[in-house]
């Protein structure tokens, strides 16, 4: 397990350690917690990130968009 330091104001770190002590755990835990539902959150674009071509395809698309040249929500094929 790797170690890194975390930077918070100092008020914010009062309060998630008044959390942990209120709910009995290390401050550690509740930091890998968020961490694990942060990652969660980001799956899908991570995945998305992840097909070929699909940045440059976006791309496209909104200089399409910027240009006029789009194509309406009912032309697209399903």
């Amino acid at each position: 397990m790797g170690a890194t330091t975390l930077r918070l104001p100092e008020e914010k770190l009062k309060l998630i350690r008044a959390i942990a002590g209120y709910e009995n755990k290390p401050l550690s835990k509740i930091f890998e917690e968020l961490v694990d539902d942060y990652i969660e959150r980001h799956k899908e674009t991570l995945e998305l990130l992840s097909i070929p071509g699909f940045i440059e395809e976006c791309r496209e698309g909104l200089e399409d968009i910027r240009k006029g040249a789009g194509k309406d929500i009912n032309e697209l094929e399903n």
